[in-house]
């Protein structure tokens, strides 16, 4: 059974999808099968930021509702050959599935794949209870402010008690020079509030967020430091 990893953020707005993205891209490159599952409902975007907008045809909630097998909804992304997208529904109320169901599609996704990448819904909401049904393994993405910290702290003690036994969590849009003039806080103050091992630090760089709207994933752009982070980042998770 492949891995699954859970992407959540307690608000909106912290680069959650672009991380997924990015890491899903790192995983293919390495020619493991890798699916990417959109479950942001009715905020769907994973499939701009990954460039297959255009190819989406049926989504999750096609296959859930027995319209379509998953092989009919899986996108593939020809510039990895080993990675595959399956969207959300831009519609919520299209989307009546439950716990049992979800959980199910993502059994059916594990025994597929070597790596199955959940993008979640921000914040704590109903949709969050249906996304995490069965996830055991959680990156919570947050930025170094506090407002993000708090949210982040929250998703940190909702997925605990929904039975996600394994979270960490990334800090994302890190500007060092305002972490240096203590304008935000610090990794090390970062680390007081959130109680969970930390997986690693992304930089803040346009580069990184002009590429998502171009739907290239930065890391697939060889020879630059986000790509060796990116790297070093999917090590470590790997091995959790």
């Amino acid at each position: 059974m492949g891995k699954l990893i859970f992407i959540s953020s307690g608000k909106g707005g912290v680069g959650k999808s672009v991380f997924a993205a990015n890491l899903g891209a790192t995983l293919g490159e390495r020619g493991l099968r890798v699916c990417l599952v959109d479950m942001n409902i009715g905020l769907r975007n994973l499939d701009i930021y990954v460039g297959l907008e255009n190819a989406v045809v049926f989504d999750a909630c096609d296959v859930l509702n027995g319209i379509v097998p998953i092989s009919k909804a899986l996108v593939r992304d020809k510039r990895l050959q080993q990675t595959w997208l399956l969207a959300t529904t831009q519609r919520k109320e299209k989307f009546t599935a439950g716990e049992t169901e979800v959980r199910e599609l993502y059994k059916k996704l594990r025994a597929r794949f070597d790596f199955v990448i959940v993008d979640g819904p921000a914040g704590v909401n109903n949709e969050l209870r249906i996304a995490s049904a069965g996830v055991d393994l959680a990156v919570i993405i947050t930025t170094p402010e506090y407002v993000s910290l708090r949210d982040a702290d929250m998703m940190d003690q909702t997925l605990r008690s929904r039975g996600v036994a394994r979270r960490v969590y990334i800090v994302n849009k890190v500007n060092k020079d305002h972490m240096g003039l203590g304008i935000l806080p610090s990794v090390e103050a970062i680390a007081g509030i959130m109680k969970i091992p930390l997986l690693g630090v992304v930089q803040y760089d346009d580069a990184i967020h002009l590429a998502a709207n171009r739907g290239v994933p930065i890391v697939l752009q060889k020879g630059n430091y986000i790509e060796r982070n990116f790297g070093k980042i999917a090590d470590r998770l790997m091995s959790y």
